[in-house]
């Protein structure tokens, strides 16, 4: 199927040691009815068979660029955008409307990126969108738990690329989280952010598969202070994960990570326009749920 200028997009994917997954993402873009106008595999200091993996597609598929690099020592989310950054120098000169985010252990269908671009097609004022995150749980894919309509994770995200230019990109944080900060800043610049639950991703490493529960959520805690969550709004939330027995100790964890750099008075690492801006969009995130539990209880 030829590609409309209107629907060209390219996609980065930073990868380090995905040899156990990389192969699926791989044939769910190359099997996509609009297929991207260009790919930059990037790895990142990959030892395993990542790179020959890569190799072999590209060699049948002009679209796919495999990018080496270095990398930082160890896995960290730093690495990870320098990765990207690394990959979007080989974009220049490129015609494309949208930009987006791949991880290396995603699988859709091939009509996914179709969808994607339908709703942009759509919405002039969406900025950034993606599909609904669904995991293998006992024995079958499953929605995640946590799923929102209001926010796309990292792995998937697709930004029209005038929003990605408004927001800066994505930029190097100590504990993570720049698809967050990222999705913050293009509503902030005054773009959309949706996912669609009807469009499918399947992620196949679990949710802190690479850090574990224990250090993840720990990590996350400290993520989300240093982005400037509130504390009301962190309590409330791991109390709501804490009721679902799978994500008892996460939500603990994410817990305690936060109190822990909120002890330290850990440095924030975002402008206080973007905290008093996260902040209000909490603050209404909560009355809406005080609202919702009003309606169910009846009174």
């Amino acid at each position: 199927m030829s590609t409309d200028v209107a629907e060209r997009y390219v996609l980065i994917t930073p990868a380090r040691n995905e040899q156990a997954y990389i192969a699926n993402t791989i044939i769910s873009v190359i099997t996509q009815n609009i297929k991207p106008v260009k790919w930059v595999i990037v790895s990142d200091g990959s030892t395993d068979d990542t790179d020959s993996i890569v190799e072999k597609y590209a060699a049948e598929n002009r679209f796919i660029h495999l990018l080496k690099r270095k990398g930082d020592p160890r896995r960290n989310f730093g690495s990870q955008v320098r990765a990207i950054q690394a990959g979007c120098t080989l974009l220049e000169g490129i015609q494309y409307d949208f930009f987006g985010n791949l991880d290396a252990d995603i699988s859709f269908g091939p009509d996914y990126y179709e969808k994607i671009l339908a709703k942009f097609r759509l919405n002039p004022k969406l900025g950034l969108a993606g599909g609904f995150v669904h995991e293998r749980i006992d024995d079958e894919f499953q929605s995640r738990k946590f799923n929102s309509e209001n926010s796309v994770p990292h792995a998937i995200q697709l930004f029209r690329r005038r929003c990605y230019e408004d927001v800066g990109g994505y930029i190097p944080l100590k504990y993570g989280g720049p698809d967050w900060h990222a999705e913050v800043m293009a509503r902030m610049k005054g773009w959309e952010v949706r996912s669609f639950r009807e469009i499918k991703v399947f992620h196949h490493r679990r949710t802190l598969g690479a850090d574990g529960v224990l250090t993840g959520g720990y990590r996350q805690g400290m993520m989300d202070y240093s982005l400037g969550s509130s504390a009301v709004f962190e309590i409330i939330k791991c109390m709501i994960r804490v009721r679902h027995r799978p994500y008892f100790i996460y939500a603990a964890c994410r817990l305690a990570g936060f109190a822990a750099a909120c002890l330290k008075r850990e440095q924030r690492m975002v402008s206080r326009e973007f905290v008093n801006f996260l902040q209000n969009e909490q603050r209404e995130r909560l009355v809406n749920i005080f609202k919702r539990e009003k309606a169910v209880r009846g009174f």
